[in-house]
């Protein structure tokens, strides 16, 4: 009882409870929030600490970035999204707010985009500056053995080197990607190589335009680190996932590297086993053990998942629902 008291003493507030609907939309930074809603970033600052105390927003670092988001599993976390479920969608000062946040991250995303562009022809190139491609690869053949790929989905599929990988075990491999630059390249690329029953398409990881229960096995190969809602990609690769079906998810252990997120347009530093595990088990995914290759001075986890025998998954939070349109 005291948690929550201590909740609705928190929010009840309007800045805190624009920010707190503002945060089930993302995990946001004190500069996003700042520039969504005008005010002073010592201003802002308090109103976050004030409900992080509260037990109804999460405060994690990375780097020199501290992110906010609702906060899970406890009472004031499910008393927030209770409250953002509630907050009018035509209230005139949070229709505002979406407007502003939608402009934040159509330019972060112009920023990713306008990278991959100036980087396609030379994309597996960059990757051999922090990666073993050799070494990643060879696991991600153990973690998906010869039988068991199947129809294979790639989700932010690059130069379509993944498909290279699986071309001798899968049935029918589709790669989607958002840059029609990497598309151009991947086409060439898989072209080459003679290679069969492929496809690759251009979409939206957050609303893929194919059916459920689609694929054998769907891979998410250094993309996550990209992703403005990294639960969101992985709820919809659970969607289009058959009963049974894998899902192989290739990223960075938590690191410090500052500059990949100035320099190549990574919004996270990587991310935590726990992490993972919970977002897998929130769309109907049983985790299974990680992989870890360290590197030269990062680590990469190779973590999978499988589809319950049911297909019943878990469709992502109103928030979420609306980020992917």
């Amino acid at each position: 009882m005291d948690e929550l008291l201590q909740g609705l003493r928190a929010v009840a507030e309007p800045t805190r409870l624009r920010i707190l609907a503002l945060c089930a939309h993302g995990e946001l930074t004190v500069s996003d929030l700042t520039q969504i809603l005008g005010q002073s970033q010592p201003r802002v600052s308090r109103h976050l600490k004030l409900m992080v105390d509260a037990g109804l927003l999460e405060r994690f670092r990375e780097g020199q970035w501290a992110f906010y988001r609702l906060a899970e599993k406890s009472s004031a976390g499910r008393l927030a999204s209770t409250l953002v479920d509630l907050v009018p969608e035509d209230d005139e000062s949070h229709a505002l707010d979406l407007e502003r946040l939608e402009v934040v991250k159509q330019t972060r995303a112009a920023e990713a985009e306008a990278y991959f562009r100036r980087n396609a022809a030379r994309w597996d190139e960059i990757r051999k500056l922090y990666v073993d491609d050799a070494e990643v690869e060879a696991a991600l053949r153990r973690v998906v053995p010869e039988g068991e790929v199947g129809e294979l989905l790639d989700i932010g599929t690059g130069t379509g080197r993944v498909i290279e990988v699986f071309a001798d075990r899968y049935k029918r491999a589709v790669g989607v990607d958002r840059s029609r630059e990497m598309l151009s390249v991947a086409r060439t690329r898989l072209d080459r190589q003679g290679m069969r029953n492929w496809q690759v398409r251009q979409a939206d990881m957050y609303a893929l335009p194919l059916h459920s229960n689609a694929f054998d096995t769907v891979t998410v190969h250094m993309v996550l680190h990209y992703a403005e809602q990294p639960r969101a990609v992985i709820a919809e690769a659970a969607r289009v996932l058959r009963p049974g079906g894998r899902l192989v998810l290739v990223d960075f252990a938590p690191h410090q590297s500052e500059a990949l997120r100035s320099e190549h347009a990574h919004r996270r530093l990587g991310f935590s086993d726990e992490e993972l595990e919970r977002w897998f088990r929130s769309v109907g995914l049983d985790p299974a053990d990680t992989t870890r290759l360290p590197g030269r001075s990062l680590t990469v986890c190779l973590w999978t998942g499988r589809k319950a025998a049911s297909d019943v998954v878990e469709l992502p939070n109103r928030a979420e629902k609306r980020s992917a349109r």
